[in-house]
Formats: C-alpha cells, structure tokens, sequence
C-alpha cells in the first residue's frame, strides 16, 4: 500500500524560497499601474501652482493605497505557500481588483471615487476575512484576526470618502491610508488579541526579498517607458539625444545600487549571498520610497525630452532630484545591517549632494539638470562600488 499523502492545512504552509509565476502575473497588473501614476504626477506639474501641493497629496494617497495591495499581497505569500489553490484565487481577485484600481486612478478624487473605493475595500477586507476563516483553530488566526480588525475600521472610511467627495474625501482618505500604514508598521496591534507579531521562522525572507527584487525591476522600466515614448513622436535631436542618454546612465545606476550595493552587512564578510538582503523591519516602505522616486525621476526624464528649452520650471527640478534622494534614502534602510548603528555613509552624501545641488538647476536650461542629475548619481554608483566591494551578488539572483 503506498502512503497517503498528507496536504497540510494554511497555517501549517510554507512559502518557498523562490517567487511563482502567479506572482510574476501579479506584478504585470503593476506596469499599467506605474504608467497611470505617472500620468497624474505629470499631470500635477501642468497645472495652476496654487493647486499642486493639493493634487500632489491626493496622487500620493492613491499610490500608497495601491502600495499597501501589494506589499501585503507579497507578505502573505512570503507566509504562507502561494502554489495552493486558494491562495491563487486571493491572488488572481487581488490582480483583477488592481487592476480596477488602476484603470479608476486618474479619477479617484472624481466621478470614480466610489469605484475605487469599494474596490479597494474588497481587496483588503477580503483578504484578511479568508485568511482569519482559513486558520480557525490555528494559532496564527489571532494576527490575521488583528489584520482585519484594521482594516475594516479603515475601510468604513474608505467607504464613506469615497460617498462624500470634495475636500471631506481627502480628508477621510488620507486618515485611512495612515490607519493601515500605522497598523502594517505596528504589526496591527489589538487589545485582547496581542500587540506584536513576530513572523519568526514562517516568514520566508528569501521569497520576500525576491519579491522586491522583481517589483523593483518593474518600476525600474518606467524610467525607459517614460523616457521612450516622450522621445518618440519628436524624434532624436541633440538635447533629446543628451537626455536620453542621462535616463540610460540613470538606469543604469539605480540597478547598480540596488542590486551591487554592499553594506555592513555579512555578505561582504562571509561570502554567502543568501545573507546578503536581509529585509529591515521597514523594508517595505523603504521600497516604496524608492519606486515612489524611481517613478518621479521617469517623469522629470520625461519632461525634458518633450521641452528641454528653457526655462525650467522649479517643480520639475524637485521631482527630478526629490526623485533620486526618495531612492537613496529608501536605499539606505532597505535591509537589516548586522550593527544598527551602521549605514552607508556613500549613499547618504549623495542624497546630500543632491539637495544641495538642487536649488541652483533653477538657473540653467532643463537638459543641463537632467544631465547633473544623471552625473550625480552615477557618481554615488561608481562610489559604492570603489569603497564596498563584494566577491558576491549582495541580493537573490531573479
């Protein structure tokens, strides 16, 4: 007789190391995602400057919301197996709802706020409300518990932003993005049900650090979108040319320091690449400070290749360079260096240098701001790599 094979339960699942092609179809709901995100931040910088601080704020509402689907879609396969059948189905109604969000974002502050935030609510009650089904009994259920407890209180006001309109949806929206983000970095803490959530050896840190390598590799190709069909209808032209190159260079950094970037951390000392991305406990809005900037540094590319004439305007100067520093700051605090206490000092004098500089691109013509900004941070590349040299990859191979 040949032994039975025996399905564990949901709780008792591991996740493996390597990410599934589920997930890869996930991330491509992403890409459109991207692209509509940068059409409003592009949007916000032609309009009335009375405005732009206002409108800015609601893109940035909308993208931490779309944010949050993600990493806590990406936290819960890093926890439990993704290959089961049911949590496929959460991650095939996660993309499809995703993917209404993303076709609403343009409009979510108008005619689409109900669309989007009904959607949204689905999303993340829907998620936790199975997971805490699925684990009765188990003793994982009480954090999932907590999970739901969280965003169901964020979601009432989700709901009712999005039935209000006007300046109270702002207002109602905002203060539930910073209900789930005070929950996701607080391991939702409820009384009677626990105030910390130690994933402990279930989390799959290698499945984990995967999943940000490819979502990184995702919001690096925006730079390349943006860049790529701004210069397509002109054509080539010397200053279109220069910009063109800057954005390449640019690119080329970014994945440089992301992937290269060497800290004090045991990879440089053991030689064992498996040690080498070890998430923070903030990793997840650290990525999200650095697709936030690699999108920002797309648009300002974007920008100077459809008008590199001057003069330049000082908002496109702050995303182009307030890009890059949201990327080496997000860099930095990435991963769990073995002394807290030590950073990467070469990454924070670039996102100095770059503040600095900042202020005086207001005085020259757009391509030459593109092109410093280019040669700013291929200078932090090329410094990290002289002063942290490593015999490894100091992230999982994709």
């Amino acid at each position: 007789m040949m032994p039975r094979l025996r399905v564990a339960g949901l709780g008792d699942s591991r996740s493996p190391r390597g990410a599934t092609v589920l997930e890869l179809l996930f991330d491509i709901v992403y890409v459109f995602a991207l692209a509509r995100l940068a059409g409003r931040i592009s949007d916000d910088l032609t309009i009335v400057r009375d405005t732009l601080l206002s409108e800015a704020g609601q893109t940035v509402v909308v993208f931490v919301a779309m944010w949050l689907v993600w990493s806590l879609n990406a936290l819960t396969t890093s926890l439990f197996d993704p290959r089961r059948p049911d949590l496929q189905v959460i991650l095939l109604l996660s993309m499809f709802g995703t993917l209404v969000l993303a076709v609403s974002l343009p409009q979510a502050f108008g005619e689409r706020g109900v669309i989007f935030s009904c959607t949204y609510v689905a999303i993340q009650v829907g998620r936790p409300l199975y997971l805490t089904l699925a684990l009765r009994g188990h003793p994982r259920q009480r954090g999932m518990l907590r999970a739901l407890t969280w965003h169901s209180a964020s979601g009432v006001l989700w709901i009712a932003g999005g039935a209000s309109g006007g300046t109270g949806r702002g207002i109602l929206w905002t203060a539930a993005v910073a209900i789930e983000v005070v929950g996701s970095a607080t391991r939702w803490p409820v009384p009677g049900l626990g105030v910390t959530w130690q994933w402990g050896d279930r989390l799959s840190v290698d499945h984990l650090a995967e999943r940000y390598n490819q979502f990184f590799m995702i919001a690096l190709a925006e730079v390349l979108l943006e860049t790529g069909a701004a210069i397509s209808y002109p054509g080539l032209s010397t200053e279109r040319t220069a910009a063109l190159v800057a954005a390449f260079l640019t690119v080329v950094a970014f994945w440089r320091i992301y992937f290269s970037h060497v800290g004090p951390s045991r990879a440089a000392t053991t030689g064992d690449a498996r040690d080498a991305l070890r998430p923070s406990e903030w990793a997840s809005f650290s990525l999200l400070l650095m697709v936030t900037g690699i999108v920002c540094v797309a648009v300002g590319f974007g920008h100077v290749i459809e008008d590199p004439e001057p003069p330049i305007d000082w908002a496109l100067v702050a995303v182009l360079f307030g890009g890059l520093v949201l990327f080496l700051v997000g860099r930095i605090f990435l991963e769990r260096p073995v002394d807290q206490h030590r950073r990467c000092r070469v990454l924070a004098v670039g996102a100095l240098v770059l503040v600095l500089v900042a202020p005086t691109m207001v005085l020259v013509p757009p391509i030459v701001m593109a092109v410093v900004a280019s040669l700013i941070i291929s200078a932090v590349a090329v410094s990290d790599r002289f002063f942290h040299a490593s015999p490894v990859p100091t992230n999982p191979t994709l």
